[in-house]
């Protein structure tokens, strides 16, 4: 084999800028609406401080009806207040930052430890590919909601160990992929060539295995969020998740549900913030793999 064919095999495509990429994005209705979301809710979680109208945990006087029910919307209230007299909007953006810290957090574990596990497993091989694959099958074998559930019992709730929880049970997606994806590479003769040439272990991963594993890194993390949002909202709901006083989206819908037909924007509100987010990351995801994806372009 040629020195050109070897060099022209081991380089990865050049990656596109981020300006490149993100004029892409935005030329795409459903990506630049992912991003016109996402970007809202980052700055509203940021900015909470400044932005809240109310103190999120006061239970304010006048927050609630003569007979003791919350209230609707107005212009006082926003998006009405809760059973005790809180306002939502407010306990909403607080909540944005409890969904954000806990999805980007717990994903970005769950991405560091799937990916570490693919690459070991899908390069090495023999024993010890066998040993982490087959541990992650029995990982994948469990439901992952019941895991997390059993996990989040056994260990006090709080942001870290929620986001721990969630990393838990996440990682096995991305080590999947990212095996398969090292497994293919590691075979490829430019690899080889390496090896025969004396380069290290940690040379080869790092300069030759790991830019061609980026794209799917970026694109199966931003997909995880929009998992990692649903699972805290679903923990959150059931009692093993964010405790109260400590405003989640999941919390506030099951804090607020018996209140359902009376008060209604209870539990639309929080539950259309849940379904945007999602849905944001998920948009964008795809977004991301038909752009980076050098296989995928010009279908867009």
């Amino acid at each position: 084999m040629s020195e050109p064919s070897v060099t022209a095999q081991k380089a990865p495509a050049r990656a596109d800028g981020a300006s490149t990429v993100m004029v892409r994005l935005l030329r795409r209705p459903r990506s630049a609406f992912a991003l016109i979301v996402i970007l809202t809710m980052v700055g509203a979680a940021v900015l909470a401080p400044w932005i809240m109208p109310y103190d999120p945990n006061d239970q304010m006087f006048d927050g609630l009806s003569l007979e003791g029910a919350p209230l609707p919307p107005s212009s006082e209230f926003w998006l009405g207040t809760d059973l005790l007299g809180r306002d939502l909007f407010s306990r909403l953006i607080l909540g944005t930052q409890t969904s954000l810290i806990i999805g980007v957090l717990a994903n970005g574990i769950a991405v560091l430890l799937g990916a570490t596990v693919g690459i070991t497993a899908g390069y090495f091989g023999g024993w010890i590919g066998g040993i982490l694959m087959r541990f992650t099958d029995l990982m994948m074998a469990f439901p992952a909601l019941l895991l997390a559930i059993v996990l989040a019992a056994i260990f006090k709730p709080s942001l870290l160990i929620v986001a721990l929880v969630i990393a838990m049970v996440n990682w096995v997606q991305m080590a999947r992929v990212i095996y398969t994806e090292t497994r293919s590479l590691a075979q490829r003769e430019f690899i080889d060539v390496q090896r025969a040439m004396g380069a290290s272990t940690f040379r080869i991963l790092g300069r030759h295995i790991l830019p061609h594993l980026v794209y799917s890194i970026i694109v199966f993390g931003t997909l995880g969020i929009s998992t990692t949002v649903l699972l805290e909202a679903t923990l959150s709901y059931l009692g093993v998740g964010v405790q109260p006083p400590t405003p989640s989206w999941g919390n506030i819908i099951f804090e607020n549900q018996t209140y359902f037909a009376n008060a209604p924007w209870l539990v639309f509100f929080p539950g259309v913030a849940i379904v945007l987010l999602a849905l944001s990351f998920n948009l964008l995801g795809d977004a991301l793999r038909d752009t980076l994806d050098p296989r995928l372009k010009g279908r867009h």
